[in-house]
């Protein structure tokens, strides 16, 4: 489908860039979002998109400012008269063992993954929800997640904060499919400024993501929703909600001698109950 309407925040980023032209490619229209700072790239980036056959523009500011998400959704749907989809790259890091971890270092991240998150799907959601009965086609918020959500050394902010994005995507998967509004996950493994020191940029190029952004983003994928999709070079996948994976009863209750007695029984040996850094 073509001629719909996207907005791609942090959309100066390797990933928004690559997600960008790739929405241009199919006809779509982009709205480039970044910080002030930004312009110049970003202006660059909506010069990309229309290069490649779509339309774009630009539109600055932070999406951790709620006020500002307002503002934006606002503005997308008075400029073109509609707002299909949403995909949310805006991101930072402020990486510290947790012991050396700042206030500052912990907030900030926590208020442009999570919170910027919360903003821009709050101000989408109710825009959607409000007009669900005069359009006919879904509409679509692509959260994005990290790998980090699992746990990872000197994350714990962002750890958390992708996690909890995680916890959010479902929830609103749930409360928003009655308005046919579709929420999904992607978790891309990409060479970016964020993970230059640790992935090989022809192994893992963003425009290899790009595609499955898109694909989430549009129509197409109107049957999918509460999904974590995991996007790594020439593979895509989809990962597993939580589960309970091992049970265990005893009549009347546990005390803690018969948890400690019973462990392997009801948890598993070690290798099961001693988890760390594990990789998606």
């Amino acid at each position: 489908m073509t001629d719909r309407t996207f907005i791609v925040t942090g959309g100066s980023g390797g990933l928004g860039k690559a997600t960008s032209k790739e929405l241009g490619r199919n006809g779509h229209t982009v709205v480039v979002n970044d910080l002030p700072t930004q312009e110049e790239n970003a202006a660059a980036i909506a010069e990309s998109v229309e290069e490649a056959g779509g339309t774009a523009t630009i539109h600055l500011g932070d999406v951790s400012n709620l006020e500002y998400t307002d503002e934006l959704i606002n503005t997308v749907v008075d400029t073109y008269g509609r707002l299909d989809g949403v995909i949310n790259y805006a991101g930072l890091l402020r990486d510290a063992y947790l012991t050396e971890m700042t206030a500052s270092d912990w907030e900030d991240v926590i208020s442009v993954h999570l919170r910027g998150h919360f903003g821009l799907l709050r101000s989408a959601a109710r825009l959607w929800s409000e007009t669900a009965e005069e359009r006919s086609d879904p509409r679509s918020f692509v959260c994005v997640t990290s790998p980090s959500a699992l746990g990872n050394v000197g994350q714990a902010n962002y750890s958390a904060a992708k996690a909890g994005v995680l916890g959010l995507m479902r929830t609103a998967a749930t409360e928003l499919e009655k308005f046919d509004i579709h929420v999904n996950a992607l978790l891309p493994i990409a060479y970016t400024k964020m993970t230059e020191n640790i992935l090989d940029s022809d192994e893992y190029p963003p425009e290899k993501v790009a595609p499955v952004a898109a694909f989430l983003a549009n129509a197409e994928a109107s049957d999918m929703t509460g999904c974590t999709v995991r996007a790594a070079g020439d593979s895509v996948g989809i990962l597993s909600n939580p589960e309970v994976e091992r049970v265990g009863f005893s009549s009347g209750g546990w005390n803690t001698d018969e948890l400690y007695e019973r462990r392997e029984q009801i948890f598993g040996d070690k290798s099961n109950r001693y988890r760390t850094n594990n990789q998606i």
